[in-house]
């Protein structure tokens, strides 16, 4: 089955759709392709732990019903800088401000039918 992926790294953000059969280093080779960077320097998270890259990604938690188009999983990614790995960054996506009054759903519309 497919899991829809996104790998994000401080401000960036990957989308992959991949098979949940896909090795976690199937997974390094595609970012790799993206981002020009090697396998080997690339580390894979999921909630703050590391991804061993010879579990699937179905192993790792990712399946289709928790790795949606519309809710893809979540990995963190870190680089090799010089001969050590950065910190896992993740930056938080922005919220929008709250809707002004006057654009809110209101029930009066159901009472008047």
């Amino acid at each position: 089955m497919d899991v829809f992926i996104s790998v994000r790294r401080k401000k960036s953000t990957i989308h992959i759709d991949a098979k949940e059969t896909w090795s976690v280093l199937d997974l390094k080779k595609a970012v790799g392709a993206i981002l020009k960077v090697a396998v080997e320097d690339q580390q894979l998270y999921k909630d703050d732990a590391l991804l061993d890259d010879s579990k699937t990604l179905g192993d790792s938690g990712f399946n289709s019903t928790n790795a949606k188009a519309q809710s893809p999983g979540m990995i963190g990614l870190a680089i090799k800088d010089g001969e050590e790995f950065e910190k896992l960054e993740v930056t938080d996506y922005s919220t929008p401000p709250e809707l002004p009054d006057v654009m809110k759903p209101s029930d009066s519309n159901k009472a008047a039918e």
